[in-house]
């Protein structure tokens, strides 16, 4: 699940969106990561450049954590995933996707806790809900067969 668009439509966040959704992962990719460094920089003082909304640097970080997951990379869209919750820790949509991620690994007790961070900041996220109940049932299953 992709982040929110950035509010300047045509700067190089709204650049990366837009080849995110014709499936050019690659430039997408790299022009998120081009924008992770130049707020790295601007946050750093090394750069002349504004520092990025948080609202905007979370979504590059999970719009890049996807591009990664549909690579099946998945340590490295673990990564995005967290630096996207603490670019901005109230935004549910990379706490559900790093849940799919530990889900995906087996990692039942991590997974269980981004889904219930999910629905504690959006109660109404139904694909949060499902897969809750789901990584439960697992989870009992796993225990069940005692591996």
């Amino acid at each position: 699940m992709e982040g929110p668009r950035p509010r300047d439509g045509d700067g190089p966040l709204a650049e990366a969106h837009a080849r995110f959704h014709r499936g050019e992962h690659a430039e997408a990719e790299a022009l998120y990561s081009a924008y992770i460094r130049q707020c790295a920089c601007a946050d750093g003082g090394a750069s002349a450049a504004p520092p990025g909304r948080p609202e905007d640097l979370a979504a590059a970080y999970n719009n890049r954590g996807q591009i990664r997951y549909l690579r099946v990379d998945f340590p490295e869209a673990v990564a995005d995933y967290t630096a996207a919750i603490r670019a901005l820790p109230r935004f549910e949509v990379p706490y559900y996707n790093r849940g799919l991620v530990l889900y995906r690994l087996g990692q039942f007790d991590e997974a269980l806790e981004d889904f219930q961070k999910v629905l504690n900041l959006n109660p109404a996220f139904q694909d949060a809900m499902l897969s809750l109940k789901q990584t439960i049932l697992d989870k009992e299953e796993k225990q069940r067969r005692n591996y």
